[in-house]
């Protein structure tokens, strides 16, 4: 029987495999140290880097081929399958990070540019040379589209960041196992049982963990937080981390506090309150762009003129957790369960980007920080200009902006750039507790007037 074919198939789970890694790196590092276009810059260029070394190096493997490729692909099982637990234990515990992430994906890097030429190598002889390189290279890249496909998609959402690098890491180790009987008559005999061992030992070490990933997960994220965590899990978008603890509960995304619930009112009401009272009338549809805690919308139900409150946010895991999650939606008195909100979940930017949007007396915005590039465009005056069409003249908008003392650069930022679009603004503060001094801006496209009266049923 011509194995040839069968092999081809382990190019693809190779390819697959590596770039699994790769983005696993990347993530977890965007997760622990923020700045997601300079942790996956660097991941990437290590990481390719690094094939080139394995590359190169695959010319001083001169014998036994075969059993080189199966110890390289155990390797790769190894370093791949435990690096997600390992990089979020590492963190949490140790103070140089940032050398064992590079260390992971300089390493593993290195077996897989190891892997294809050794592999090329071993087919050498079933194949023209032209036609072996260009299946191979043409496999290769496409396992590294499934990869890149299944992993945002699929992979994240469905197991989470640990479980997806086991549960890779048992499929390389299966894939040595198997290459010990594709690759048989090229293992010297008393090799083979030795061989099938060592990968049997090395998945069941992997299954163990894949069994126990919640723990490892658990434990991992315990060393992150202070107070114990009643809720994880990620999305498409995010890792939401929910944590009780003497004060109250805290939610965390991405590993950044949103809010505690013995303080959150003290933002939220200075978010919502002075746009709601800016209004010259009675306001009656509100947009909440973000805050799909439900917080905000909490406030702005206590307007009995409000008859629609239409909020705006990215991830449906976020406002089903508010609703689902009994300690959030008694927090939130069920505000997105009341007839008159509507939630929809997509991309604030390109909603508004996409058609006509019948005009709204406030809006309130409270998106997280803008410490990124992809938060960066909900703060760029694009993203003003395409606000305004959907308000009203004397409509009034209400902007979370960082904390104007430890940002001082980025809130400042955030009122030039309202000013820029034509916004009269109103830059203003408060005390919260779990974040210092915080830092909103008012603003309209008409002057403020001070409100006549404040309704004295507000509390």
């Amino acid at each position: 029987m011509n194995k040839t074919p069968l092999l081809f198939i382990n190019v693809v789970i190779i390819a697959t495999c590596g770039l699994i890694y790769e983005l696993l790196a990347g993530t977890v590092a965007s997760y622990v140290l923020g700045d997601s276009v300079t942790q996956f810059s660097l991941i990437i260029g290590i990481y390719l880097f690094a094939m080139g070394v394995g590359s190169w190096l695959s010319r001083f493997v001169e014998k036994n081929l075969a059993e080189r490729f199966i110890e390289v692909e155990l390797a790769v099982a190894i370093l791949g399958g435990a690096s997600a637990p390992l990089l979020f234990l590492s963190f949490a515990n140790l103070s140089f990070f940032s050398v064992i992430l590079y260390g992971i994906v300089f390493g593993i890097g290195t077996l897989v540019g190891l892997e294809i030429p050794l592999l090329m190598r071993i087919l050498k002889d079933e194949l023209d040379f032209k036609e072996l390189i260009a299946r191979v290279l043409a496999l290769d890249y496409i396992g590294a589209l499934a990869a890149s496909i299944l992993f945002p998609i699929f992979l994240v959402p469905t197991l989470g960041l640990v479980r997806t690098s086991l549960f890779f890491g048992v499929l390389n180790a299966a894939v040595a196992l198997w290459g010990t009987w594709l690759l048989f008559p090229l293992l010297k005999p008393g090799k083979v049982l030795v061989l099938r061992i060592k990968s049997v030992l090395v998945m069941a070490l992997l299954l163990i963990g894949l069994i126990k990933s919640d723990s490892l997960t658990n434990l991992a994220e315990a060393s992150l937080f202070q107070d114990s965590i009643i809720y994880a899990k990620s999305s498409s978008y995010q890792r939401i981390v929910v944590t009780r603890g003497r004060a109250g509960f805290g939610l965390f995304l991405n590993g950044n506090l949103q809010f505690n619930s013995f303080d959150e009112y003290r933002y939220h009401e200075a978010l919502v309150h002075p746009a709601m009272l800016s209004f010259q009338g009675e306001p009656k549809r509100v947009l909440v762009l973000g805050g799909g805690d439900g917080l905000a919308v909490r406030e702005i139900l206590k307007y009995d003129s409000v008859e629609k409150v239409l909020l705006v946010d990215l991830d449906p895991l976020m406002t089903k957790l508010a609703t689902d999650l009994p300690v959030l939606a008694e927090l939130n008195k069920n505000a997105l369960q009341d007839k008159r909100v509507e939630v929809i979940n997509a991309d604030a930017f390109v909603w508004l980007d996409d058609g006509e949007i019948e005009p709204f007396d406030v809006a309130v915005v409270d998106f997280p920080d803008p410490n990124n590039f992809a938060l960066g465009k909900l703060y760029s005056t694009r993203f003003y200009n395409l606000l305004k069409t959907a308000l009203r003249p004397d409509s009034a908008l209400a902007i979370q902006s960082t904390s104007p003392l430890y940002a001082r650069n980025s809130y400042w930022c955030i009122v030039k750039t309202l000013e820029s679009t034509g916004f009269k603004v109103k830059p203003y503060q408060t005390t919260v507790p779990s974040f210092g001094i915080w830092g909103y801006v008012l603003a309209k496209q008409t002057d403020f007037d001070k409100p006549a009266t404040i309704p004295a049923d507000l509390n």
